[in-house]
């Protein structure tokens, strides 16, 4: 059987758009001898589609696009999308051959853990599905069926399947690429059948999804793998042995199978050099999906010279190519001319729109008119100044604000809120500021010259809002910070354990606690933003805004 995977990166409600891009896929699959094609889970409706599918008419919207599509394809085809039952909509994987519905199999592992609540919209398919392949048998599977100890993959494969197909949406983080790999080569090596994997590829709001389509053999062996981060079409030939002992599973519909052709050549895409250059791919890919899909001409952003913003600025420029990105700096007497000259120089170094707006005289004249907010309260009051400049910007332009909060200062609530936490969308807000560093230095030596200044990478992080401000005054250097965060919010630790564990002494470890659970209600107001780590805030960690509960020291 020669298949094809259809690697793509489908917007969630543009039926028509996503139809369009399974029947080029399976256009090009057909020129390529293809016998069957799969597109990713949910394909039609894209993914994930939420809530959405509690709206009839949306789900009879993607039915009649499943049927639409079926009279499109020459090659048989099998792809995802919301389906209603007589008791609730179905996740389902619908088999399009001869231009027509042929089977249909309703996801029976439904994931409601960490971004996951598919109980919450679907219904659980009843049974396993197997279709006939020339001699062979296959059996259809979608997402979480093979991710379950003995579940609904297993079931088709001990049913007599020589191949399993599984249609995919991983939501990406850290690490999840080689936990797919060896859980789908140890899944086809103790079964002794092989599996298509066709995985989403793209950024939806927070999650993001990084292709990387997989086939393994019957031996556990790889032989093909689709690109990292870019839509893709895996094409390789597979010898499927029959007659594997078919168990008690009915066989639902039949896929004809063309005499063989000259083989093809399997690629195996090349994976990313490195743990750097993996995060720089998806953050890249989710900034840019989330200013396309949602129809934006541009980005905004604040730029101070300090590292985050730079990092920002390059993320964007590199996303959306730098005359779509558009930098402002607003100093007041406290930004020294060194952090001045930073922020000019890295928009310089990556080509951007940049301007210097000065706002010392509105500061001024705020403090006349409120001659009581001094202190932290008159700090603020600057970074709340250059939130109503950038969203003014905004609102005349259409650009979309970028915020450059990172995972360290959006876990302590180090941020003014309505001041530099201000934007609609936040790229690094799950990047701690250890990695911030990481990067920075990552981009640097890859384009091998200074894109963000040194001194901006060197220089001790400052908000800049009074004389010798220093971010280490309020919280511990963020060396000794994020492996505590880390540990508080992804490891789910106490203080208690925390200390224990060394990472800092009890007194550290509940007062870095504290600033967690009360920047709760400044997360929630917060700007959305993409999730690279196992745990991220947002639709990872859900905990309450009124929350007494404290470790007693």
């Amino acid at each position: 059987m020669r298949i094809a995977l259809a690697q793509l990166n489908p917007t969630v409600g543009d039926l028509a758009g996503n139809v369009a891009l399974v029947a080029a896929a399976a256009a090009r699959a057909a020129e390529l001898g293809a016998d069957l094609v799969v597109a990713p889970e949910l394909v039609v409706s894209g993914y994930p589609p939420e809530d959405l599918v509690l709206r009839p008419s949306f789900v009879r919207a993607c039915e009649a696009a499943v049927v639409r599509l079926a009279g499109e394809v020459a090659v048989p085809v099998i792809v995802g999308s919301p389906w209603a039952g007589s008791d609730g909509v179905r996740n389902s994987a619908f088999v399009l051959e001869g231009g027509a519905v042929t089977a249909r199999y309703d996801k029976m592992a439904l994931p409601n853990y960490s971004v996951f609540d598919e109980q919450r919209t679907f219904r659980p398919g009843d049974g396993p599905l197997l279709v006939q392949a020339g001699g062979a048998l296959v059996g259809i599977t979608i997402c979480e069926d093979i991710w379950v100890a003995d579940g609904p993959a297993h079931a088709a494969a001990r049913g007599g399947a020589s191949l399993v197909v599984n249609l995919s949406a991983s939501p990406y983080h850290l690490g999840k690429g080689r936990q797919r790999d060896e859980l789908i080569g140890a899944f086809a090596a103790d079964e002794g059948c092989a599996v298509a994997y066709a995985n989403l590829v793209g950024g939806q709001d927070e999650l993001l999804f990084d292709g990387r389509s997989l086939v393994f053999d019957a031996a556990g062996g790889l032989v093909a793998r689709g690109a990292f981060c870019a839509e893709d079409l895996v094409v390789c030939d597979l010898d499927l042995p029959s007659g594997r002992g078919a168990g008690a599973i009915a066989i639902a519909a039949e896929i004809p199978v063309g005499e063989p052709g000259p083989p093809v050549v399997a690629e195996v895409a090349p994976l990313p050099g490195s743990e750097l250059e993996e995060l720089w791919g998806v953050l890249v890919l989710g900034l840019r999906d989330y200013v396309v899909k949602n129809g934006f001409p541009g980005v905004l952003l604040g730029v101070s010279g300090g590292i985050d913003s730079a990092l920002v600025a390059a993320l964007a420029a590199d996303a959306l190519g730098p005359e779509r990105v558009h930098a402002v700096s607003m100093p007041t007497r406290f930004n020294v001319e060194e952090t001045r000259s930073d922020a000019r120089v890295v928009a310089e170094n990556l080509g951007v729109d940049f301007r210097e707006l000065p706002i010392e005289h509105l500061r001024l004249a705020f403090h006349d008119l409120l001659p009581e907010v001094e202190g932290l309260a008159g700090e603020n009051l600057q970074a709340r100044l250059r939130g109503v400049i950038l969203m003014s910007l905004s609102n005349q332009h259409g650009w979309l604000v970028l915020t450059t909060g990172n995972k360290s200062e959006v876990a302590t609530g180090y941020s003014t809120l309505y001041g530099d936490s201000v934007g609609g969308f936040a790229p690094i807000k799950d990047v701690p500021k250890t990695l911030v560093h990481a990067l920075s230095r990552f981009l640097n030596e890859r384009e091998g010259r200074e894109v963000i200044p040194w001194s901006t990478i060197e220089r001790p992080p400052t908000a800049e809002l009074r004389e010798g401000q220093r971010d280490d005054q309020s919280l511990p250097p963020y060396e000794v910070l994020d492996p505590v965060l880390h540990a508080y919010i992804e490891e789910r630790m106490g203080p208690h354990e925390i200390a224990a564990a060394g990472l800092c002494d009890l007194d550290l470890a509940l007062r870095v606690a504290g600033l967690v659970d009360r920047a709760e209600y400044k997360r929630r107001q917060g700007a959305p933003g993409l999730k690279v780590h196992p745990i991220a805030f947002g639709r990872d960690r859900r905990m309450p805004i009124t929350n007494r509960y404290r470790e007693e020291p």
